[in-house]
């Protein structure tokens, strides 16, 4: 870990990424038209990035159709993927400090966090998914004598990939790296916001010998860019991160144009849920900490909503109240920061509005609640007196907001916790293994992670129930399953 001044320096000899990559070479928009991207640290223009039109969707889609039909990458020997998959990770890890600083001007993210994940997570999923490309197998289905029957997975297509702000690098290799692994040409959108980590990646995918057209990036707004891409008649597949409000488009586009596939991880409000039996230890207020305040509560597995048995709860408030102080707001850049910015003004906003929304129908706010600094910053803001009815409870903030709600036993927990509307993520905390299976057998929800906030790792797959997701799941062998079709051959032998 380096220190302020030497990620300043890596800052400012950046050369920006502007133009969008279709076909293997970067262009500009089809009518020239561009889009602001803003450092949120600042409020400050970064650059001023390609907004891709639905000519531009059609011209990449067209690119990716030819390479797929072409069959350099979709039927080329798995070993193949795999050695351009491993470069890749490994041009990752080399440009790691490069990609990392460019992210975190871009999203207002922690350098740390940054580092962490493009570094680590980013690299590791297409190392993981390359040696997955010449391990997924099909079957031979019992037939008599008269028959041969063959069950084989082949790539599903074009495939578009719509990511989100809050991890805009991790998204992208969550989706690209199975993807590309089965064998299917993709066209990216990332978010509007943080668009210039994807398009870096795109040049470094070409350096690791990604043919032209297998890979393009599209930056651009989602009612232009993104509906472009869900409304193409040839696309296959569309797997989506963001907002429920929007996978709802996706599913509606799919269902004007072509029918085709949608993949669906869309918002949560996850209770974290600590029982009477708990050990209120210091590992335990730092998961409670880091679940609501982690990337400043941007993450769609938050745990704002933290029900805690009445028992215990005067404690447990003290002693996350004064974790919570101790956090530093800042430079994003800078490693001993530990929250940075907001992702946009608009959105810091919403998430003030959100904190007064709290205070008016009578929640108590005890620390936070304000802006911090001349970016868009929002201090860590703890609320007690939260009951279920109210705002703050139901509806996703995604900001640094945590909030404790009363419970009286474990089964009032798990009432509580299933009213919702979503079904992505859950934490639960007891000594007793006995009620943490009861818990995580019956919350209706992706991920339970039991004395421990996680989401899991690469080899578990990551998805919600009700309107957090659809049955697709990113990571594990699930995700690459979700880019593969299955076909059935069956061989009748003349010879029976």
């Amino acid at each position: 870990m380096s220190d302020l001044a030497t990620y300043q320096q890596i800052s400012d000899g950046l050369l920006l990424p502007t133009k969008a990559f279709i076909g293997g070479k970067l262009t500009d928009a089809s009518n020239g038209e561009t889009f602001a991207s803003i450092n949120p640290a600042t409020g400050e223009t970064l650059c001023k990035i390609a907004h891709c039109t639905a000519e531009d969707v059609d011209s990449a889609v067209q690119a990716a159709r030819r390479a797929f039909d072409d069959g350099g990458w979709s039927r080329a020997a798995p070993e193949h993927r795999k050695e351009v998959l491993l470069k890749l990770s490994r041009l990752v890890r080399e440009n790691a400090d490069e990609l990392a600083v460019m992210e975190s001007l871009d999203a207002g993210k922690m350098i740390t966090d940054c580092l962490d994940e493009i570094g680590g997570e980013v690299a590791n999923f297409f190392q993981w998914y390359a040696e997955l490309a010449d391990k997924s197998f099909g079957k031979v289905a019992p037939t008599g004598e008269d028959a041969l029957a063959l069950v084989v997975k082949e790539p599903a297509g074009v495939v578009g990939l719509v990511l989100p702000w809050n991890f805009p690098l991790l998204m992208a290799a969550w989706k690209l790296a199975p993807a590309l692994a089965a064998g299917c040409s993709c066209i990216v959108k990332p978010a509007e916001q943080t668009s210039l980590t994807a398009l870096r990646l795109a040049e470094l995918a070409q350096e690791a010998g990604v043919p032209d057209g297998v890979l393009s990036v599209l930056p651009g707004l989602g009612e232009t860019t993104g509906q472009a891409i869900g409304r193409h008649h040839d696309i296959d597949i569309v797997s989506f991160t963001g907002s429920t409000e929007v996978g709802g488009y996706f599913l509606r586009y799919a269902g004007e144009s072509n029918l085709k596939a949608v993949g669906l991880e869309m918002g949560g409000k996850s209770p974290f849920i600590v029982l009477d039996d708990a050990d209120l230890n210091d590992d335990l207020i730092e998961h409670a900490a880091t679940s609501a305040f982690w990337n400043g509560g941007q993450n769609c597995s938050a745990n704002m909503r933290q029900l805690v048995d009445a028992k215990i709860a005067d404690d447990f408030l003290d002693r996350v109240l004064t974790r919570a102080k101790a956090y530093k707001v800042g430079n994003p850049l800078d490693p001993d920061s530990d929250i940075g910015a907001m992702v946009t003004q608009e959105h810091m906003a919403r998430v003030t509005g959100y904190i007064e929304r709290g205070i008016s129908e009578g929640a108590q706010m005890l620390t936070g609640g304000g802006r911090n600094g001349a970016g868009f910053f929002v201090e860590p803001t703890v609320f007690a007196g939260v009951t279920h009815d109210m705002t703050i409870a139901r509806e996703e903030i995604f900001g640094p907001v945590l909030g404790v709600l009363l419970v009286n036993g474990m089964e009032e927990a798990l009432k509580l916790a299933s009213d919702s509307i979503y079904g992505l993520h859950a934490t639960v905390f007891t000594r007793d293994i006995d009620r943490a299976l009861h818990l995580a057998r019956r919350l209706p929800c992706g991920t339970v992670s039991v004395n421990g906030f996680s989401e899991g790792d690469i080899k578990t797959p990551f998805g919600g129930y009700k309107q957090s997701g659809s049955l697709s799941r990113d990571n594990g062998t699930e995700a690459m399953e979700q880019y593969q079709q299955t076909k059935t051959i069956w061989i009748q032998n003349g010879m029976s």
